[in-house]
């Protein structure tokens, strides 16, 4: 496939602290790629080194076989995100066309974009006074305007409500039809699963794991089973059916592929459990279960 991006062997440190531990990293022509991970695991460094902002401190990265530092390349790249704030006497109007000009394109480029996520008629409006939806809206405007070949989302559809968040996908498939590549970061966990073509689940700077959003959660038991219980989670961990934990501070959290036989134990040690459920495990399990066994 061809690629938009490359990652090879990307590191990086923040004085003894190693954000990056030798990172690699591709996104195909018009594919989806999610980066998946807990805090601190490496995600906003990763992006921070796409989009230019850092420079590795060994590997290679590349957008269409150019340095993302360096403004030709960055042409290529749109980037969405979700603290990116916006000059306080601008328009909605000015920044998209702006965004338009600084990609070379005719003023005229930004009426149809505009168009196409409902800004038209926002198009006076200082962008100090839209709403968090909106403010969305427009980061994706300044983003497509320039026909981005790699089009970067960190927590894009924060802010969002569902027909909106509905309505921010369906564009962005039209846009992965026409050959943009886009690379994905974002807690919500099952939306990444319903979007993204392959997953990449990061930890402590380390790529642990890659695939479909199937192919990961085939990796793990078929089963969680979720339960209040008194039994402390070093219990837990030592039962045989039992093959990951996750506690969120309520609920304990189980994978399995016997769950009857896991049952019988919980039960048999705890008569007293409450909130007992026994669920298919999605993706956001699947995360969760190979970012606790470290899988490599």
């Amino acid at each position: 496939m061809e690629t938009v991006l490359e990652v090879r062997g990307a590191r990086y440190d923040y004085g003894a602290t190693q954000a990056l531990a030798g990172v690699d990293l591709d996104v195909g022509v018009g594919e989806c790629v999610a980066l998946l991970g807990p805090n601190g695991a490496g995600k906003t460094t990763l992006v921070n080194l796409v989009v230019g902002l850092l420079a590795a401190k060994e590997g290679r990265v590349r957008v269409r076989g150019g340095d993302p530092r360096i403004a030709s390349t960055r042409r290529h790249l749109g980037v969405v995100q979700q603290s990116l704030g916006f000059p306080n006497t601008l328009k909605v109007g000015e920044l998209v066309t702006g965004a338009a000009v600084r990609a070379g394109l005719a003023r005229s480029a930004a009426g149809p974009v505009m168009a196409e996520l409902d800004l038209t008629d926002l198009a006076g409006r200082r962008a100090a006074k839209l709403s968090g939806g909106q403010k969305q809206r427009l980061q994706l405007a300044m983003a497509l305007v320039a026909e981005p070949r790699l089009l970067v989302l960190d927590e894009p559809t924060a802010g969002l409500d569902v027909p909106a968040r509905k309505r921010f996908w369906q564009i962005l498939a039209e846009r992965r039809e026409r050959g943009t590549g886009v690379l994905l970061t974002t807690h919500l966990i099952e939306e990444s699963s319903a979007v993204a073509d392959r997953v990449v689940v990061l930890d402590r700077g380390r790529v642990i794991a890659g695939g479909t959003p199937d192919e990961l959660v085939a990796r793990l038991p078929d089963r969680t089973v979720t339960v209040r219980t008194a039994l402390v989670r070093a219990r837990l961990e030592e039962i045989p059916d039992v093959a990951w934990v996750r506690d969120d501070g309520d609920h304990v959290h189980l994978g399995t592929r016997t769950p009857e036989a896991l049952l019988r134990v919980l039960l048999a040690e705890d008569p007293g459990l409450t909130d007992l459920r026994v669920e298919g495990a999605g993706l956001e399990e699947a995360v969760a279960g190979l970012i606790e066994r470290g899988a490599a």
